[in-house]
C-alpha cells in the first residue's frame, strides 16, 4: 500500500473548522499523482507519449473530522484495471497519526491522448508497469460497463 502524508493547513479547512470536502480530493489527487511518477508515469514519460490521466468519478465516504494540528495519511490501492490499461481504479483511505481510519475514497479514471482528446489503452510498454504494481487482495479486471456502474449518462439539452 502506497503511503502519502499531509499536514492539514489552514487554507483546507471549511467554515466549519474541519477538512473541507475539496482538500479531501485535493489530497486524494496529489496522492495519486505523487503514485504514479514515483512508479515512473512522470511528466516527461507522459509528454512524450502525449497522455494524461482523467477522473471518471469521485466517491468519499467520512467517518470522522479532521482538523488542523495533526499530520493525516492518505493511502492508495489499485483495485481494479482494464485488460488493455485504459481504465483504473483506486481506493484511498485517510488516517490520523494514530492510524485511526477517517475516511475512504473510490475513484475511476482512465487515460486520454491528449493529441486526439479522447480515451486511449496504455501503450505495451507502460501497461507492462503498471500491470507490474502491487494491486490490492480486491483487484478486478474492469470492463467498459464498469465505467457506467452508476447509471449515468450525457443527457443534452432540449
Amino acid at each position: 500500500m502506497y503511503l502519502k502524508e499531509f499536514e492539514v493547513r489552514w487554507s483546507d479547512v471549511d467554515a466549519n473548522r474541519h477538512l473541507a470536502n475539496s482538500a479531501f480530493v485535493n489530497y486524494m489527487s496529489h496522492t495519486r499523482m505523487g503514485f504514479l511518477m514515483e512508479m515512473g508515469f512522470n511528466h516527461k514519460t507522459m509528454a512524450e507519449r502525449s497522455l494524461g490521466p482523467v477522473v471518471l468519478y469521485e466517491h468519499i465516504y467520512y467517518f470522522k473530522e479532521v482538523f488542523p494540528g495533526k499530520p493525516i495519511r492518505v493511502s492508495l490501492e489499485i483495485v481494479g484495471m482494464s485488460e488493455d490499461g485504459m481504465f483504473f481504479e483506486f481506493y484511498h483511505n485517510f488516517y490520523d497519526e494514530k492510524g485511526r481510519h477517517l475516511a475512504h475514497g473510490e475513484m475511476m479514471g482512465a487515460w486520454i491522448d491528449l493529441q486526439k482528446r479522447s480515451l486511449t489503452a496504455l501503450p505495451t510498454d507502460l501497461l507492462e508497469t503498471f500491470n507490474s504494481f502491487e494491486k490490492s487482495g480486491e483487484f478486478r479486471t474492469l470492463t467498459k460497463e464498469d465505467t457506467r456502474a452508476h447509471g449515468k449518462f450525457p443527457k443534452d439539452l432540449a
